[in-house]
């Protein structure tokens, strides 16, 4: 039986890790390429609506803040191309915001309390829930110049943007825009849970699925459920952790009244210089990662994605902030899988940003039990699996 060694680690590197990340990145950017102009046409129909080619600080609503771009254009420089559009969840799934134009000037103020109305504008007997710790309402208010298509009726009811209605009006138009740049026989729509816009789309490598969500970019501005850096935290440094804050947060209509926040830049900027000091996180990230497509979650719908496994790091970051502790990789790689079968066996994994909400809260927990027996094998062999 083959020892578990750093000759092992790097051969399973070369030969699964870094196969299966050349594979990925082709179907992303096949992805990609169809997304960008769907999206595009989309934004013809509609303004409200931008190409994913404007996410992130290539945005729009933020042309006129050129030290932003700078920053971030810095940031990146020397490091791989990143579309701040995407997030690649599973080998064949992506996670992809889709920027709207027109909510400009925004501002966090105390919203009204109950909300009796339903989807369609009817009033309700009793209020809609309040939002949980990662979502929140979002108001016309919040805004100091939105633009008067948000005022809508097909978007907005009584002062309120509504998720599932912004939703509702980009898949008209989406579908649209499939008849419209003939991909019919190349994108279809599916069947989806929840306010969220799933698509299949054929590459050359097989099928390749895609959450699209509207999503509304707030650069320059952080909020205050976001109580972070920590007090007395040594990672990242002071002045990463400020310029990391200034990339801001998105809101994203994932279900049908709340905008769930998502910090999609600032947790890319922190991965992208992870390993500024000589460490090895982010080899240990790809191998876990590959374990985890391979062996201990697989599958187009699993209960641990890469953004939790990304999260993960992030806190084992934060607990062994210095370089020194990330020099070998066989160890570094099995603190991580102890620390993700801990969290899986305990079904909590805090949010890093507002750490009070646990982001296993609605996972089905008869598969975690299945993921953590498979993490538990690995940690008592793991030459079984790496080598």
């Amino acid at each position: 039986m083959p020892d578990f060694s750093e000759e092992g680690l790097d051969h399973y590197l070369l030969n699964q890790v870094d196969l299966r990340h050349r594979t990925v990145s082709r179907r992303v950017e096949e992805v990609l390429t169809v997304l960008r102009d769907l999206t595009t046409e989309v934004s013809k129909k509609d303004g409200r609506f931008q190409s994913i080619a404007h996410a992130g600080v290539n945005n729009e609503n933020i042309k006129d803040q050129p030290a932003m771009v700078s920053k971030w254009a810095a940031l990146l420089r020397g490091r791989c191309s990143f579309n701040p559009a995407i997030q690649v969840l599973t080998s064949s799934l992506v996670l992809v915001s889709v920027p709207v134009r027109g909510l400009i000037g925004y501002h966090q103020h105390v919203a009204r309390q109950w909300r009796y109305y339903s989807l369609t504008g009817s009033i309700l007997p009793t209020p809609v829930r309040e939002p949980e710790k990662l979502h929140q309402w979002l108001e016309l208010e919040s805004f100091t110049s939105p633009a008067q298509d948000w005022q809508d009726a097909k978007v907005c009811v009584e002062g309120d943007i509504v998720p599932a209605k912004v939703v509702s009006l980009f898949r008209e138009q989406l579908e649209t825009a499939i008849l419209t740049c003939s991909f019919s026989g190349k994108v279809s729509i599916l069947e989806s849970v929840g306010s969220v816009v799933r698509v299949a789309i054929e590459t050359v490598e097989g099928v390749m699925e895609a959450e699209l969500v509207p999503t509304v970019e707030l650069i320059n501005y952080w909020p205050k459920k976001a109580r972070w850096p920590r007090l007395l935290q040594r990672w990242p440094t002071t002045e990463r952790a400020r310029c990391i804050k200034s990339f801001g947060f998105n809101l994203m209509a994932t279900s049908n009244y709340h905008w769930l926040l998502s910090f999609s830049r600032a947790e890319q900027a922190l991965l992208v210089a992870v390993d500024e000091d000589g460490g090895c996180r982010r080899k240990c990230y790809r191998v876990v990662r590959q374990l985890k497509e391979d062996t201990w979650c697989p599958g187009t719908k699993p209960v641990i994605t890469a953004f939790h496994l990304q999260t993960l790091l992030f806190w084992c970051c934060e607990k062994f902030p210095c370089g020194r502790d990330w020099r070998c990789v066989k160890e570094c790689v099995l603190r991580v899988a102890r620390k993700l079968l801990k969290c899986v066996s305990q079904r909590y994994l805090r949010h890093y940003f507002v750490r009070s909400y646990n982001l296993l809260k609605y996972s089905n927990t008869t598969e975690l039990d299945h993921t953590a027996q498979k993490i538990n094998d690995f940690i008592a062999n793991p030459s079984l699996y790496v080598h």
